[in-house]
């Protein structure tokens, strides 16, 4: 499940981003240099896919790739 959910994390960045080169470490701002807006779009296109809504306090959060993975199992979001 972890692996089908980075996965989509990692093809979901490349899209929205175009950033590339994800492992579950990487810091999407320290290693990949995104700002809040990159982040925002991110976020955006989790929540249309999974048709959930994300709030702001949580999303300020997940600063790795690992968290977004914890974060969607913790919320039952297991389905890509």
């Amino acid at each position: 499940m972890e692996e089908k959910l980075f996965k989509f994390i990692q093809d979901t960045v490349g899209r929205v981003t175009g950033k590339r080169g994800l492992v579950p470490d990487t810091d999407f701002v320290k290693d990949l240099g995104l700002n809040s807006f990159d982040i925002m779009n991110v976020v955006c296109a989790f929540e249309e896919h999974f048709d959930v809504e994300i709030p702001n306090r949580d999303v300020w959060q997940l600063r790795q790739v690992k968290d977004v993975i914890e974060y969607m199992i913790r919320k039952g979001i297991t389905d890509v």
